[in-house]
């Protein structure tokens, strides 16, 4: 296939990464170029390619690194075939990580991910792929509530309904966010989709754009911020929030968009936090019992339930360190973005 629709002559192909949607392959051509090979899930409408292609170049344009689709022989951004999407796109050397591992990497996402909004905050141009409600909170609470009542004979139904009924309760506990205007955004920040030089540490490029889309800053942020301060990583139901992680995300991206972001959008980034932590915990919790939609590790758990309740109960562990913390981190965001305080 990638040789005849493509006409990239591949020698091999092989996994890449560790993503929990879409299916990613690395190929090598016979004079040792890499490229990145990638089947879509079927969530996702082709549209979301000729999006990809808009902000791709205005990225290239502003001097930022970014992967760019290859074209297939017929001049199509993607290919269509029986078993779904599939895309080519070049490879960006370097290296990815499922957890933050220092404040430097911190700093560097939020660098990347400052850059990243600025390069694109003026773009106009309206998403076609967009897919609207990603952080409906109230919305995946009740889908949770659904998977609750259908699956009530699920095995695994007597160890997924007290980590859902803990979601639900502390659903209730968070501070309700502001209306604030959308801004262009990743849509997907966490940190397995940022590429950093193997070497210097330096964030390189955001991959998987896929999500592009409009919402509230503090919403993007949010979800960058449960994943970057997380040392644990998702994988992992005894999860933490660095306080250390938090301040130094919080100032590589204010060394980039400081001066852009609104003063309330930066009041409401620990509330945003908390918000999107409950939220992926309730769709962590829902996929325990429907078992349709996140992909899992067949290594590490007996099932996919089970590496979804231990995501599930992550996110709500990371969200009681976070809570415990609040005046500490509102303080952190408060000096960082020079905030007056309430």
């Amino acid at each position: 296939m990638i040789r005849d629709k493509f006409a990239v002559p591949a020698t091999a192909v092989e996994t890449l990464g560790t993503g929990l949607i879409n299916q990613t392959f690395l190929v090598s051509g016979e004079r040792g170029e890499k490229y990145v090979l990638q089947r879509l899930h079927s969530i996702f409408p082709p549209e979301v390619n000729l999006d990809m292609e808009v902000v791709t170049v205005r990225l290239q344009d502003r001097g930022l690194v970014t992967p760019r689709l290859i074209r297939t022989v017929s001049g199509h951004l993607w290919l269509e075939m029986a078993d779904g999407i599939w895309r080519l796109m070049t490879y960006i050397p370097g290296i990815s990580v499922d957890r933050v591992d220092s404040a430097e990497r911190a700093y560097e996402a939020g660098r990347l991910l400052g850059r990243f909004h600025m390069a694109l905050s003026d773009l106009d141009y309206r998403f076609l792929g967009a897919r609207g409600g990603i952080h409906e909170t109230p919305r995946h609470l009740r889908n949770l509530e659904l998977a609750l009542d259908r699956h009530r004979d699920h095995a695994a139904y007597h160890r997924v309904r007290p980590v859902a009924e803990e979601i639900l309760s502390a659903a209730s506990k968070l501070t309700p966010l502001p209306a604030l205007a959308e801004r262009v955004v990743h849509g997907d920040p966490k940190i397995s989709n940022f590429i950093f030089d193997a070497a210097s540490g330096e964030g390189l490029c955001l991959v998987d754009l896929d999500t592009l889309n409009r919402m509230a800053l503090p919403l993007e942020l949010g979800d960058a911020l449960r994943s970057w301060c997380n040392p644990a990583g998702e994988d992992s139901d005894t999860t933490d929030f660095s306080l250390g992680f938090f301040r130094a995300a919080l100032t590589g991206y204010a060394s980039e968009a400081g001066r852009w972001i609104s003063p309330a959008e930066a009041a409401s980034l620990v509330d945003a936090t908390m918000t999107i932590m409950i939220e992926l915990a309730a769709r962590f919790c829902a996929d325990a019992l429907n078992e349709s939609y996140f992909a899992w590790d067949p290594v590490r758990f007996p099932s996919r339930s089970e590496h979804n309740r231990v995501r599930a109960e992550g996110q709500l562990r990371a969200w009681e360190a976070c809570r415990k913390m609040e005046t500490q981190l509102s303080e952190v965001s408060r000096e960082v973005f020079g905030l007056t305080p309430r």
